[in-house]
């Protein structure tokens, strides 16, 4: 599985971006994804993930963030709304054959770098 994340950018405080991480591989479908971040000096965090209909989020983002997924178009997205200047960060997108994998996935897309002014 490949992976491909795209759609960060500069936005001002209470802005939204959609990140979208697109897949090769034709049981991505199956796959749990997720998004996690990355901000300057702290360690990397799992923002949210997706499995089947299941999703998952950080309390930080519960209730701003939502991800869902496409998969005629082998894509899972990150609509980031109600952005705070603390979500500023590099965003990975990344999968695995279940939700459990997680924790580590194996399968991981570059960084987008989302910036959050204030």
């Amino acid at each position: 599985v490949q992976l491909q994340a795209s759609g960060g950018g500069l936005v001002q405080a209470g802005g939204s971006l959609r990140l979208s991480c697109a897949a090769s591989g034709r049981t991505f479908g199956t796959y749990a994804t997720g998004w996690f971040r990355q901000a300057p000096g702290k360690e990397r965090e799992l923002v949210a993930h997706i499995s089947g209909r299941t999703t998952y989020y950080a309390d930080s983002v519960k209730g701003r963030f939502t991800v869902s997924r496409d998969n005629a178009k082998n894509t899972v997205y990150l609509q980031m709304n109600s952005l705070k200047p603390e979500d500023t960060a590099v965003y990975y997108c990344a999968a695995g054959a279940s939700v459990a994998t997680m924790r580590h996935p194996p399968y991981w897309g570059q960084g987008t770098l989302v910036t959050v002014s204030s």
